[in-house]
């Protein structure tokens, strides 16, 4: 079933605030998150531009990439290369945004993201992109990411010493 959107709010002033979910739960409100959230700031460069001068839709999900790749390494103290060097590696199997305002070039963004919850093999990263000047919302949406082994390519549950590392709880 399809949710309303306006059903989703979160009491930190951050995501989920429009984005419709498939869901067989009626009402899901979120209002205190259970795990901590991260910023990153981003310099929007001239090649993210599109032909409408303002940043390409494709280059929002770069941006929550590039912030998690910094916030895995310095907020939870293990970088990518780390999973890698222990034989694991993520794979996004689910991707959803929602674009609210423009941003542009020279603009800076905010992007802020968190855990929402850990599955069994995989986790669920929820982001808000933001103006830093305004701290107006440009975008959020959720990211679903399935833990594999490098070795055999198929997903793999997470270690318990992983989830300890990554679940650092909100304050």
């Amino acid at each position: 079933m399809l949710l309303e959107s306006r059903k989703y709010t979160v009491s930190d002033g951050m995501f989920l605030g429009k984005l419709a979910l498939r869901s067989s739960v009626e009402n899901c409100v979120v209002l205190h998150p259970m795990y901590a959230t991260f910023e990153t700031e981003i310099i929007v460069r001239p090649d993210d531009i599109d032909m409408n001068q303002h940043v390409h839709n494709s280059r929002y999900m770069d941006y929550v990439l590039m912030a998690r790749y910094d916030q895995m390494e310095r907020c939870y103290g293990m970088s990518m290369q780390e999973f890698i060097n222990a034989g694991y590696s993520w794979v996004n199997t689910r991707s959803e945004i929602e674009f609210k305002r423009p941003v542009r070039m020279g603009d800076i963004v905010v992007v802020q993201t968190r855990i929402e919850e850990f599955q069994p093999k995989g986790v669920r990263v929820a982001f808000s992109i933001k103006h830093k000047s305004t701290l107006k919302e440009c975008a959020f949406g959720i990211q679903d990411y399935v833990m594999i082994s490098i070795e055999t390519q198929r997903a793999v549950e997470i270690p318990a010493w992983i989830k300890d590392r990554y679940s650092i709880a909100a304050t």
